[in-house]
């Protein structure tokens, strides 16, 4: 069983950043943020594999960096450039094996997500 806890969320200004955690149990393969915006779909923003080999979406490369501790057990997404378009609930997501992409098929467990809000 993979048990998945998000922290680092808040409100910020325009251009200013955040780290986000993910705190996760259980053995995982490929992990990843997934953010939902208000009134949009949930969209995958970033995801690394057990080897470290990151993904992005076009809307935050270059601005984000996924990043994870596997002795630790942490997953972490900085971030950077923060703009309003980043305002939305931020969850963390797990898979044991297979693929890694930001599909949101690929993943099996999830976190209960973290707020954050940028104002300008």
């Amino acid at each position: 069983l993979v048990t998945l806890v998000e922290s680092g969320g808040g409100s910020v200004q325009a251009g200013g950043s955040l780290r986000l955690s993910c705190a996760r149990s259980g053995h995982t393969y490929c992990l990843g943020w997934f953010r939902q915006s208000p009134g949009q779909a949930r969209e995958g923003i970033a995801a690394v594999n057990s080897g470290g080999r990151g993904y992005y979406a076009d809307t935050v490369k270059g601005r984000f960096t996924i990043s994870r501790d596997n002795v630790e057990k942490t997953l972490y997404l900085q971030m950077e450039n923060l703009t309003p378009d980043d305002t939305g609930m931020y969850y963390c997501a797990a898979n044991y094996y297979g693929t890694c992409d930001l599909l949101e098929s690929t993943f099996d467990y999830w976190g209960q997500g973290t707020q954050v809000t940028v104002f300008s």
